[in-house]
């Protein structure tokens, strides 16, 4: 394996609003200054969140550099407290593999990342594994000249859980790495929702290995633990699955494949980007690396004046905010009985002037607080923490919330046939 190190010596320092003075070694920096990397500082971490929380338009470049950070963090504390369990160069590999963990998001991250939309489909791991190898890509020479063509295949190992310490592996995708330390106090910083705090110093204090050198918490580690968890379930309640923004990337995404219908009836002419994100079935890795939102926001705005209605409305609704639906609030419905009223809720929609089909929106979000398996956090016993908490127990209960949304005008008579489809009795009264 490839002895090249390069000097530490030389850092440059960024201010992070999130975690203050962050040291960029040399190493480090010439990762961040490739063109696949520096695609992040154009992928919104949020995707459609800005719709609702006007401030949350941080990057996935941000992120990635705050994931780098924390996971060199973590790094030093294990190897300061296990000395030889963690090799330098895996220590390395580590944090390259925490900062180029997002490298693979498509435009708009989650959002755009479905077969729905891009014509080549594959999951943003999948991608970030085909631009680490892409051997006409800047990124795999800067990691072989770093590391060499066998450091770049142990980080892959590492990346896919393939090495005999799984703790390597944890640090950058399990349920308490460091992306998802990250994103929960940065997207709570810029969403400015208060859902409690987590304390990063006292939580890396707490953090062990098992005896099969899996990533633990020690006892003291555990309220903390639980503050995390609840955070994160707060998070997805409140701003992950907001109603504005499930609202707006359904949007998006209908805009989008309307947009493909268009070009493949030759009513529509697509920018490069876009034709490669929903008819090119043979994308490239370096044609990949081009995509970020802002083509896909050129083209909404392009396509606010297309002479095609459906395509035009979807458009204007996310470049000028306006005519929104409103979800149907005040009647939870579990999605075995949404889908029974879709025909009943079609009729009425379509009774009052609407296209249905265009008009009547269902959206279903799901997200387990906490779910225990193999992966799960661990206590330094070995145990899974539910075992010692239940509060953390309790956090299995999943958010499974269906969202119905309809034109304003159409709410209160779409409410009326909700509760005369759930309460007969009350209509009868």
């Amino acid at each position: 394996m490839s002895s090249k190190i390069p000097s530490h010596v030389h850092q440059s320092m960024i201010r992070d609003p999130i975690h203050g003075d962050v040291l960029l070694p040399q190493d480090i920096r010439s990762l961040i200054d490739t063109h696949t990397f520096q695609r992040l500082r154009y992928i919104q971490q949020l995707a459609t969140c800005h719709f609702a929380f006007p401030s949350a338009t941080h990057t996935r470049f941000s992120h990635s550099i705050g994931a780098f950070h924390l996971a060199r963090r973590l790094v030093t504390h294990l190897q300061r407290i296990y000395p030889g369990a963690i090799s330098e160069l895996d220590g390395r590999l580590v944090t390259y593999g925490a900062l180029l963990h997002d490298i693979g998001h498509p435009p708009f991250s989650h959002m755009l990342e479905t077969p729905e939309v891009f014509a080549t489909y594959a999951s943003h791991e999948a991608w970030g594994k085909r631009l680490l190898l892409d051997p006409e890509g800047d990124l795999r020479s800067a990691m072989t000249s770093l590391v060499g063509e066998e450091g770049l295949s142990r980080l892959i190992d590492i990346l896919e859980a393939k090495v005999e310490l799984p703790a390597l592996h944890e640090i950058i995708s399990s349920q308490l790495d460091v992306d998802r330390l990250d994103y929960l106090i940065r997207d709570q910083r810029f969403t400015g929702v208060e859902t409690g705090g987590l304390d990063i110093t006292r939580l890396f204090r707490a953090i062990r290995l098992t005896e099969q050198g899996r990533l633990a918490v020690g006892r003291d580690g555990l309220p903390i633990v639980e503050s995390y968890l609840v955070m994160r379930w707060h998070m997805y309640y409140l701003v992950y699955f907001h109603r504005i923004s499930v609202l707006t990337q359904l949007y998006i995404t209908k805009a989008l494949k309307r947009a493909r219908q268009l070009y493949e009836r030759g009513e529509l002419t697509l920018s490069a980007p876009l034709t490669d994100i929903l008819v090119n079935d043979e994308l490239s890795p370096q044609r990949y690396c081009a995509l970020t939102d802002l083509p896909v926001m050129n083209a909404l705005f392009e396509w606010s004046a297309h002479p095609d209605a459906q395509l035009s409305t979807l458009c204007k609704r996310v470049t000028s905010r306006s005519e929104f639906h409103r979800r149907i609030t005040g009647h939870p419905l579990n999605i075995s009985t949404a889908r029974k009223l879709m025909p009943e809720l079609k009729q009425l929609i379509s009774a009052q002037g609407f296209d249905p089909e265009e008009d009547l929106l269902l959206a279903r979000t799901q997200k387990r607080g906490y779910f225990p398996y193999q992966e799960g956090i661990l206590t330094e016993d070995g145990e899974d923490v539910r075992e010692r908490s239940r509060l953390v127990k309790a956090l299995e209960s999943k958010i499974d919330e269906v969202m119905i949304f309809v034109p304003t005008s159409c709410v209160d008579l779409c409410v009326e046939l909700i509760k005369s489809y759930l309460s007969p009795a009350l209509t009868e009264g």
